[in-house]
């Protein structure tokens, strides 16, 4: 079974890493200045800026995978 990638409000965060928003359907134009949080294993998450954002892992030195 595939892992979750994305995530929302309430999520616990599956692995500790710097998380940022992403939109729904962003593949094109991306977000400006997207908020990044950095969580431990099992933290949860905050707050998203509106609805149509979710939270995403980054990945550093490939950018969001």
């Amino acid at each position: 079974m595939a892992q979750q990638t994305r995530f929302i409000m309430g999520d616990r965060a599956p692995n500790e890493g710097e998380y940022m928003e992403v939109g729904v359907n962003d593949h094109h134009m991306g977000i400006n200045n997207p908020k990044h949080v950095y969580l431990h294993k099992g933290e949860k998450f905050p707050e998203n800026t509106n609805d149509d954002r979710q939270w995403k892992l980054k990945r550093h030195g490939k950018g969001v995978v």
